[in-house]
């Protein structure tokens, strides 16, 4: 995996340093213009005028055995709210100029009457109930991690200079869960939160169908993609193959919440390296986001306490980068001030 550029990265601190501002008074904007600088290998850094969403939507199995507050049903109409333009995601977007795209990799339902683009990488409808059955097969896997590089590619191919992950599935944050606790080699109550906003007994109920899935994936999970064939879904799988492949191109990826970052641990499992190219929009309130970002060396942007999915925190977080881009591009240089 080809790394960001440590030039670049050593002039932007340089320059960083001959702003005229007080030493570290620009605080994470100018750790985040660095960043920037690095991946762009450019100094200053280009503006963010092409930043894409995507949205990858599925079902879980695991959906239908208490672990969520809402039905399985809601994947669907909230597929159409996003392609209608009416959902948390489409909102921020809109406000901060950001194309939104969302797809479907494994809903449970066709889907008619919502445009071809959405479902023309449709892996399967759900996912297996984890604790009880494997997630995809090793097949449906592979064509989900093909389908989220093809992905990426064509939002590259757009002229992306900045992608986004988001997620839309009813009950995604249990196999998001258990795929950080297979990594990190944690057992589940260290890592599962409430989701959507399960009660008590719910969260009971979500802890013990992680551990369930995690002792039946058994040594499994020493092997990433088994992990998602074990553990994941389609649309899990997908992101992973998404952001893999940004990272691959040198794009930069600003990462959502506990999904996003689940995804980016496995893909960063799978080619080493690859958390280099990656930003955190912000933290969730899931105990496994932090977890894995603890573990990926990232520290969020924003902490506002979302736990809305959909890539909204990400979305939220691009004009602090964009705010980055412009203090280091159009700040004067102590040197011009005869200082």
């Amino acid at each position: 995996m080809r790394r960001p550029s440590s030039q670049a990265a050593a002039a932007a601190a340089a320059r960083l340093a001959a702003l005229a501002t007080p030493p570290g008074a620009l605080g994470r904007l100018g750790d985040l213009a660095v960043w920037l600088c690095a991946v762009q290998d450019a100094v200053p850094p280009r503006e963010l005028t092409n930043v894409r969403l995507v949205i990858f939507a599925g079902d879980h199995g695991v959906a239908r055995h208490g672990v969520s507050a809402y039905p399985p049903a809601i994947t669907a109409a909230m597929v159409r709210t996003f392609v209608a333009g009416r959902a948390g995601a489409n909102a921020l977007a809109a406000a901060h100029g950001v194309h939104v795209r969302v797809l479907d990799l494994g809903v449970d339902d066709d889907l008619d009457g919502v445009p071809d683009d959405v479902r023309r990488h449709k892996v399967r409808r759900s996912s297996g109930a984890i604790h009880l059955e494997d997630a995809l097969t090793p097949q449906q896997a592979r064509a989900a991690l093909a389908a989220g590089a093809d992905i990426a590619r064509e939002e590259i191919a757009a002229g992306a200079d900045l992608l986004l992950s988001g997620d839309m599935g009813i009950g995604n944050t249990t196999p998001a869960a258990a795929l950080v606790a297979a990594a990190l080699g944690l057992p589940a109550a260290e890592v599962t939160g409430r989701g959507t906003g399960v009660d008590a007994a719910g969260l009971a109920r979500k802890q013990a169908v992680v551990q369930q899935a995690l002792d039946r994936a058994g040594g499994r999970v020493d092997d990433p993609v088994e992990t998602l064939v074990a553990l994941g879904s389609a649309d899990l799988a997908a992101s992973t193959g998404y952001l893999l492949e940004a990272a691959r191109h040198g794009v930069p990826v600003l990462l959502d919440g506990l999904m996003a970052v689940a995804c980016a641990l496995t893909a960063d499992r799978m080619d080493p390296g690859a958390a280099f190219w990656f930003a955190a929009g912000h933290r969730s309130t899931e105990p496994a986001q932090s977890l894995a970002l603890a573990k990926l060396g990232l520290e969020p942007v924003l902490d506002l306490g979302l736990r809305l999915g959909e890539g909204s925190g990400a979305v939220a977080a691009v004009p602090v980068l964009r705010s980055a881009v412009a203090l280091l591009r159009d700040v004067a240089l102590l040197e011009e001030l005869g200082g």
